[in-house]
């Protein structure tokens, strides 16, 4: 845990794929690390081709976790499901080192931001199931997917009404807020002790929050990271992290 000597929070972040890690590919990564940094804490990458035995040495020195985005999608089997044809790849590494980050968190009651993949990865994780391809299962007319994002078309927009009660109502301070979308997947059965936070005109899934105890653990089906210049809530979102992070650093120094 961080001491008195280093006051920003540590927050691991795993890459977004294998592939993407070996190839240097950081575009997209990097808005992860520079949200961190924005909001105070010391992002420290994870990355997927560690053992177990260095990735339990560093989950050890985290105060926090960031779960990505990511190209992949969680594998059906996983949740005891057939795969759907429109379903991506699988990247069993990542699948790997987010479940052995999210053991350590629970078990030591870090906190944990879940993003996009990252709230599909948490949500089986805790026996929850997924919608593989909201699409062609739901035939909304709500845009989540980004189609055509290679040619230039722009990141699609909707509304996401937020449950009251909920810690995200208290983050946002109002019952509906704008967000962006770029997923095809979400939850469909909460795992363990998740509630749901907020949901789309259309009632997709669009964010979720452990109750299992007082651990801060929230995870968004939009991408806050891509607007945590400008945005509020995605500013408070990353601020929250960070606050309950150091906070349990403090008291545990």
């Amino acid at each position: 845990m961080a001491s008195d000597t280093s006051p920003n929070p540590r927050v691991g972040i795993p890459y977004r794929t294998r592939n993407e890690e070996l190839k240097g590919e950081r575009g997209k990564y990097d808005k992860y690390r520079d949200a961190v940094l924005r909001a105070g804490g010391e992002p420290v990458e994870v990355s997927l081709g560690l053992s177990a035995d260095e990735l339990g040495r560093l989950a050890g020195s985290l105060d926090a976790v960031v779960l990505t985005g990511s190209p992949a999608d969680v594998n059906p089997a996983l949740y005891g499901a057939p795969r759907n044809p429109a379903s991506a790849e699988a990247d069993p590494d990542r699948e790997r080192t987010d479940f052995a980050l999210l053991e350590h968190a629970f078990a030591e009651h870090k906190p944990v931001l879940a993003i996009c993949y990252g709230v599909q990865s948490m949500n089986v994780f805790l026996g929850g199931t997924l919608i593989q391809d909201i699409p062609s299962e739901l035939h909304t007319p709500i845009q989540h997917p980004w189609s055509n994002r290679d040619k230039g078309a722009p990141e699609p927009f909707h509304a996401a009404k937020i449950e009251s009660g909920s810690r995200l109502r208290e983050l946002a301070g109002a019952d509906e807020v704008g967000i962006n979308s770029s997923h095809h997947q979400s939850v469909l059965d909460p795992g363990r002790s998740l509630r749901i936070a907020a949901r789309a005109p259309d009632g997709v899934v669009e964010a979720v929050e452990w109750t299992g105890d007082s651990n801060w653990v929230t995870g968004v089906q939009w991408h806050p990271e891509r607007m945590a210049e400008t945005d509020a809530l995605s500013q408070r979102l990353f601020g929250a992290l960070i606050e309950v992070a150091r906070k349990a650093a403090v008291k545990q120094a």
